[in-house]
């Protein structure tokens, strides 16, 4: 015995949900919610607030310099006994933080300024996020004193 086709599909609706009858699986809380943004991006706020707090009063000095995050720093693992940092690297023992990368010339063009900041090294550090917040501050304003010239507490009197 057949079955009668149905084209106009008034039969039993199929489920879109899992075997388990929970539905598909998606996000947990909406974009807008801070929640949802990742460690990556929610770090990488951390330091545009920096950045942008001592632009305000750093204004002209800082003018074309760029900042940067990445997860971890690149090291040269050539000598397995012995880790040599270039004397630019803001390190804590051997662990690189951050870099200053002075502005300088490649292949005929300038290379603006460029302060390094080193996610994963801080975030192991830090207890807590405000704890990370405030060790982003201290390693952003020490590279911009770096940078600059100038003592870190000149350039952030705040921290």
């Amino acid at each position: 015995m057949s079955r009668p086709v149905r084209p106009d599909r008034s039969g039993p609706a199929r489920s879109r949900r899992d075997r388990h009858g929970r539905g598909l699986r998606g996000r947990l809380v909406p974009d807008e919610v801070p929640l949802a943004r990742s460690r990556a991006e929610q770090f990488d706020d951390l330091v545009l607030d920096v950045v942008e707090d001592l632009e305000h009063r750093w204004e002209r000095e800082l003018a074309g310099v760029e900042f940067a995050v990445e997860d971890v720093p690149w090291v040269d693992h050539t000598s397995p006994d012995e880790v040599v940092l270039d004397p630019d690297v803001l390190d804590d023992g051997t662990v690189p933080l951050a870099r200053v990368l002075p502005p300088h010339r490649e292949d005929g063009r300038e290379v603006p300024a460029r302060i390094i900041v080193y996610r994963r090294p801080l975030e192991v550090r830090a207890h807590d996020r405000d704890d990370l917040a405030d060790l982003v501050r201290d390693v952003v304003v020490d590279q911009v004193a770096v940078l600059l010239g100038r003592d870190p507490e000149e350039i952030d009197p705040t921290g």
